[in-house]
């Protein structure tokens, strides 16, 4: 029978009180009841009990406790009641439970947290009392353990309520004192942090391009920042932003790229707290977590009453920077107003002056005492007294005068030409009360302009006087001028300011081909800002005439170098295309005759040369008959061209390479290469028989496998000198060891030095080098 029962049997029996008359009980049983009544109280009193030994293993417990561990009894007995102890707590209850066994204390009370089967845990106030024997030997402890979790959890609340008036009230103390954002955003940054019990903050504004960005911060990294600067839950013009938070991180609807970002920075939770100023949203600040967080409504509130005086100090120090600017502006206007050459004057809308600045009594030779309180119109000359009602009227409508040009008397009597700038003046309300007047001398610049045009009527007398078409434009090309020598070139009447690019009807490039006038000389002149030389075209008048000329346009700018205009110059070349035709018929035919003789006796070698009896003779001849031959060829060059004083490098080489090789073996390889320069005529033989010797040189004498060697030749420019080249695949000679030896390298080396050239020689590779000076122009 256990206790519970028997405790029932004897309460319950026939007859019997509560209470029963222990006289009539017999002693043993009436101390087995006692015992079983302790018993049942001991399992059902409202607290937990457990003894525990030296080592602090429970030897018993009551019913309440385990309730409250959440195990049956037979899980707990022999287990340490320390490993049931949040390892917070730990240290404190082991060092007063030592002190109790060793006799020290017999009792002691404290506050611990408790884990449960669950692992969930709860405060528990502890009394551990000390049971000994006789002797005063420990023998066991009882702990009596009460649930006080709930008073726990009031008396936080109340701390947090604590520190989070103490964080606000440090905050709004700190707001007080600051002299700089900087100030305020770490203000809040500890006073978020103290607050709200995070482990991270930071706060962001949108800036002048209504993009949020960090202004302070604590415990994030630069990378983070990065990422996530200008992230807004909110709409920039929305009404009434509410906070957001995400009580856990990983378990959120953010997106998986945000999460990661978030997930590196190791923050578990996170609150979006909005800044507004002046009901409007601002920015806001941000509260993180270390770990998953449950935000409740009372901490809410504080992050919002956070932001309200967080948005209060940003604003109160905006204001004050304002108030600032606005004041050195004002005390820079009045320096300005001081300081500057221009009279500046304020009148009212009865045109009496009420202030005078330095400026104006250096133009107008008046004090300001002598001003202040008298009408305006002291400073007008006889006949513009009529000026005045008409500026005030224009005042009074709210318009401002820009620039008028007129004429004041000074105080000596002396008239001035000025530019006034005139502007209404308005009090708090908006009302206009009067005019404020900017007034600059413009004597000078009027006397200037004078000249200016006296100038340009000069100037138009002497480019009408000029006997060459002469117009100018704008810098859109727009006709702005000509003479009567452009009308009698054009065969036509220009239309200033609607005719573009040229004053003539068509233009034409010199071989026929239309030009467009968008495309012509003076268009790309301007286009390009630069003056253009050189050009030819031929302008085709009404009447179908056709005058071939040279334009000369060239860009005019202003003193700051900006192309405002262009003016050209068309002078007719129709003369000289008569002479040049003339004289291009008489080339032709100088050309043909020295051809012809140079093919007579070209004729006259080579049958020398077939009917000579002696291999010198034949030789000698054969010399000779290609060097004329190469002659020939320079001369086709130079007489095919228009400009015979000069001609290109590319041109030359081929012609004379092409000739020389009809006189080499047919199986010589000779590759014509790079051609770059101008030559001038008096280079064209001696260079044409250098190249000869050269290459008939290295063809017969350096070539020994024509199947896989070959010659190369090139003519290049550098640095104002020409290079003329022959290159072979042989072993190359020793100039100086066949120097007097070789008629042909003797020569070669006779018009070097006609040239102002020097040849130079080598063997690996095999090549010879004339290098001498560019013709000047």
């Amino acid at each position: 029978m256990n206790i519970q029962q028997l405790t029932a049997k004897t309460l319950s029996q026939p007859g019997r009180s509560a209470i029963p008359d222990v006289h009539h009980i017999p002693r043993d049983e009436r101390r087995q009841a006692h015992e079983d009544r302790l018993a049942i109280t001991y399992e059902h009193v409202g607290v937990g009990i457990v003894e525990i030994d030296e080592a602090g293993r429970m030897l018993r417990v009551n019913q309440r406790l385990c309730e409250l561990m959440g195990h049956e009894a037979a899980d707990l007995l022999g287990r340490s009641i320390f490993d049931e102890t949040s390892p917070h707590d730990v240290a404190h209850d082991l060092a007063q439970f030592r002190r109790q066994i060793t006799g020290d204390i017999d009792r002691y009370t404290i506050e611990k947290r408790i884990v449960r089967k669950d692992g969930s845990s709860f405060w528990a106030e502890v009394t551990s009392v000390s049971v000994r024997d006789a002797s005063g030997n420990f023998l066991y402890a009882v702990r009596v353990q009460h649930d006080i979790s709930a008073r726990k959890e009031t008396e936080f609340a109340l701390a947090r309520r604590s520190e989070e008036q103490g964080a606000l009230f440090e905050f709004s103390e700190n707001l007080q004192r600051a002299t700089s954002f900087s100030d305020v955003y770490d203000a809040a940054l500890d006073a978020i942090l103290a607050a709200l019990a995070c482990d991270r903050a930071s706060i962001l504004l949108f800036d002048e391009r209504e993009v949020m960005r960090f202004v302070g911060w604590r415990g994030l990294s630069d990378g983070y920042r990065r990422a996530v600067e200008g992230h807004s839950p909110w709409a920039r013009d929305e009404r009434n932003p509410r906070p957001v938070y995400f009580e856990d991180i990983g378990a959120s609807g953010l997106s998986d790229a945000l999460k990661e970002t978030i997930a590196r920075e190791k923050i578990a939770a996170v609150a979006f707290i909005p800044i507004l100023i002046g009901g409007r949203l601002a920015g806001k600040f941000m509260a993180y977590y270390d770990s998953p967080h449950r935000f409740t409504d009372p901490g809410v509130d504080v992050a919002l009453t956070l932001a309200r005086q967080l948005g209060f100090g940003i604003a109160k120090l905006r204001a004050e920077e304002a108030r600032s600017a606005a004041e050195q502006s004002a005390q820079q206007l009045v320096s300005i107003v001081e300081s500057s050459d221009d009279a500046i004057i304020s009148k009212d809308l009865d045109g009496i002056i009420r202030t005078w600045n330095p400026g104006a009594e250096r133009l107008f030779g008046y004090t300001a005492g002598e001003t202040i309180g008298k009408p305006v119109t002291i400073l007008f000359p006889p006949g513009r007294e009529d000026e005045e009602p008409g500026i005030l009227a224009r005042i009074r409508r709210g318009e401002r005068v820009h620039h008028y040009e007129t004429v004041r008397r000074r105080k000596d009597g002396r008239l001035l030409d000025i530019s006034l700038t005139v502007s209404p003046v308005r009090d708090d309300t908006g009302t206009i009360i009067g005019a404020s007047k900017i007034a600059r001398d413009i004597t000078d610049r009027k006397e200037a302009e004078r000249k200016v045009q006296e100038s340009e009527l000069r100037l138009k007398e002497l480019l009408a006087a000029i006997p060459a078409a002469i117009y100018t434009t704008d810098a859109q090309g727009k006709i702005t001028y000509f003479n009567e020598a452009a009308v009698e070139f054009s065969g036509r009447m220009p239309v200033l300011g609607t005719d573009e690019w040229c004053v003539t009807w068509k233009l034409y490039m010199p071989d026929g081909t239309p030009l467009p006038h968008d495309q012509c000389p003076m268009a790309v002149a301007l286009k390009e800002g630069r003056a253009v030389r050189g050009a030819e075209a031929v302008a085709e008048r009404p009447d179908g005439t056709r005058v071939p000329f040279i334009p000369f346009p060239t860009p005019l700018r202003d003193s700051s170098g900006k192309v405002t205009g262009a003016i050209n110059m068309l002078v007719d070349i129709s003369e000289r295309r008569q002479a040049e035709t003339q004289q291009r018929l008489l080339l032709d035919e100088l050309n043909h005759r020295t051809k012809n003789n140079m093919q007579m006796l070209q004729s006259l070698l080579f049958s020398a040369a077939r009917t000579a009896h002696s291999e010198e003779a034949r030789k000698v001849l054969n010399e000779a008959s290609a060097r004329i031959a190469a002659m020939a060829a320079a001369q086709r060059v130079l007489y095919g061209r228009s400009d015979t004083s000069r001609f290109d490098a590319e041109e030359f080489l081929p012609a004379v390479c092409q000739t020389i090789r009809q006189l080499l073996p047919a199986d010589a390889r000779i590759e014509c290469g790079a051609a770059h320069g101008v030559l001038s005529n008096d280079v064209a033989m001696p260079l044409a028989l250098i190249l000869n010797e050269l290459l008939t040189n290295a063809v017969k004498h350096g070539i020994k496998d024509h199947a896989r060697q070959g010659v190369r030749v090139s003519l290049t420019e550098y640095d104002g000198r020409l290079a003329l080249c022959v290159e072979d695949d042989g072993e190359g000679f020793d100039l100086e060891a066949v120097r007097k030896t070789s008629s042909g390298l003797q020569l070669v080396l006779g018009l070097a030095r006609q040239l102002r050239g020097t040849l130079h020689v080598t063997k690996s590779p095999s090549r010879a080098c004339l290098d001498f000076p560019v013709a000047k122009s």
